[in-house]
This record gives structure tokens, C-alpha cells and sequence, in this order.
């Protein structure tokens, strides 16, 4: 939810509601997402998507990362007005997923070194996790096989965003997702100060307002 708190502060501002459930897995730690399938991740975002969708008309996805992939996942497989993803990743290196299957029985999890942030101020506020899980790579492997075979499912209007200076995923993945989409109304921002967490980066003020405008703007169609 801190990753997306300003897209949603805004959207607020604006007369719209937003919500920001976690991910399953994420709310108690690496050992708690090392036990959590994929398939838990789409489930609950299905879940959120259906309470929403009883209480409003039109409903908009926004996300970061795993989280743009499960959106990716919804818009392709359930009706939503809009999506906005940030940082998404299609595909990870060529050695990850296998490294990932062989090393899980010996060294289950991985440390991290902070967060892929370039702001200094905000990589050391950041509450991500202290290591990544094996098990969640090959889970979100998994998922990105469904999202990329599933892209032209997507024909809801999308705002592809990306840090520029992106380690962890791909820059190159956000021009993948344009083209492989069937969306009419679609674009592409690449945000060229920052990393991954893009939302909380240099450029989370120029991300906010182009998310913003994005929504509200089908909002008013």
C-alpha cells in the first residue's frame, strides 16, 4: 500500500475513492510470501475488484510491479474502465528462473540490499522486504508466462509507466506491453530519474499527476 499511497492520495483529492490492499503474502514478511501461490496474489485482487465493483461503476486498476502484473491479469480476464501499470516485468533474466528452482532446497531466501530507488531520502524510508523468497520468483515467473501469453486479452485503456533507470525490471518490458495489448486508448510514459519503485522515486510527483489525469480523465468520457 505505501507504494501507491500518493497515486491514491491524489485520486482522492480529485472526488475519486481509491483503495490499497496489500498483496497476499506481503503483510507479514518474506517467510509469510514464500508460502503464497500466484494464483493467492490474483484471488485476492479478484476479491478487492468484485467489492468495488458492487459499490461503484466504473473501476481502475492501478499497479507496481507484481502488482502491475496482476492487474495486467485482471483486465484480462474480468471487465475494468482503466489500468495504469508501473514497472511491470514480463520477464526476468534468462539464468533467474532456473537458478531460482535449483538453489530454493539450499538457500530459500535471498538478502536484499534496499530497495531499486535513486532517491537517496526515499530508498531508506522504503518498508520493502529484507529478502525475496525463491519460492516467489518462480511463482512470479509463473504469473508472467500467463500475463505475456494473455497481453492482446487487455482492450481497456492503459498507462504503461516505467523508471528509466529500472534494475529490477526491464525498461524495454513497458514497450512489450504496449504493443502486445489490444487497448485503442494506450500510452507509454518512460520516467527518467528514477528506478523501480518509480511511485516513491524522483519522478512520483510527474508519475501521480499523469496517473491522475489518466483516470480522471475516462472518468469524464
Amino acid at each position: 500500500p505505501y507504494e501507491v499511497r500518493p497515486i491514491a492520495d491524489a485520486l482522492v483529492a480529485r472526488g475519486l475513492r481509491a483503495r490499497g490492499p496489500w498483496m497476499a503474502g506481503h503483510e507479514a514478511g518474506h517467510a509469510t510470501l514464500a508460502r503464497t501461490p500466484h494464483a493467492e496474489w490474483i484471488a485476492l485482487a479478484e476479491r478487492e475488484l468484485e467489492r468495488l465493483r458492487a459499490e461503484h461503476a466504473r473501476v481502475f486498476l492501478v499497479g507496481v510491479s507484481m502488482g502491475g502484473l496482476v492487474s495486467l491479469r485482471l483486465a484480462q480476464t474480468r471487465a475494468v474502465e482503466g489500468l495504469v501499470v508501473v514497472g511491470t516485468p514480463l520477464s526476468l533474466g534468462p539464468l533467474i528462473p532456473p537458478l531460482a528452482r535449483l538453489l530454493r532446497p539450499l538457500l530459500p531466501y535471498r538478502m536484499k540490499r534496499g530497495s531499486d530507488i535513486r532517491d537517496p531520502g526515499a530508498r531508506a524510508r522504503h518498508p520493502g522486504l529484507d529478502a525475496m523468497p525463491l519460492a516467489a520468483v518462480t511463482e512470479l515467473v509463473a504469473l508472467q508466462g500467463r500475463v505475456v501469453g494473455d497481453l492482446e486479452r487487455v482492450t481497456a485503456p492503459i498507462l504503461v509507466t516505467h523508471g528509466r533507470l529500472d534494475r529490477t525490471a526491464r525498461p524495454a518490458d513497458a514497450q512489450r506491453i504496449l504493443a502486445g495489448v489490444s487497448s485503442e486508448d494506450r500510452a507509454l510514459v518512460y520516467l527518467e530519474r528514477s528506478g523501480h519503485v518509480a511511485t516513491v522515486d524522483y519522478d512520483g510527483p510527474e508519475l501521480t499527476r499523469r496517473a491522475v489525469d489518466f483516470v480522471d480523465r475516462l472518468c469524464r468520457e
